[in-house]
């Protein structure tokens, strides 16, 4: 049987992907520019039943800092290299997620996936979804 949300995952972040390679290429080089390391920031989280995958983003902060310090929403936060606000206030930093979707990792409609370090919180029901 045809998964029909896997189709339409596949049909929207397929042509995405080709249409927004331009936009893929400009980000990660302001991203490269902007500061030393990777543009993708690349973590582990939890997918369906609570499988590990690598979810992927565009780097908006700085290396070697800690990713769970204060809020990372907040526009002033020092921890941000210069691009990193633009690309956070646009969401330009989660266009890396369509590669999630396009390997099946993630879907276009779903819930965003969390932390590993989460998962000991979850209830039956946050499992389920």
């Amino acid at each position: 049987m045809i998964d029909m949300k896997r189709v339409i995952d596949l049909f929207i972040s397929i042509p995405a992907i080709v249409i927004l390679s331009p936009v893929f290429l400009i980000v990660a080089a302001a991203v490269k520019s902007a500061s030393k390391g990777p543009a993708v920031f690349r973590q582990l989280r939890a997918g369906k039943d609570g499988t590990p995958f690598i979810f992927y983003k565009f780097r908006t902060m700085r290396t070697g800092i800690d990713p769970f310090g204060p809020s990372p929403k907040d526009g002033d936060d020092p921890r941000l290299i210069k691009i990193g606000k633009i690309l956070r206030e646009y969401s330009l930093d989660e266009l890396p997620q369509l590669f999630n979707v396009l390997k099946g990792d993630m879907s276009i409609v779903g819930p965003r996936p969390l932390y590993m370090e989460q998962m000991v919180e979850w209830n039956d029901r946050q499992k389920k979804r």
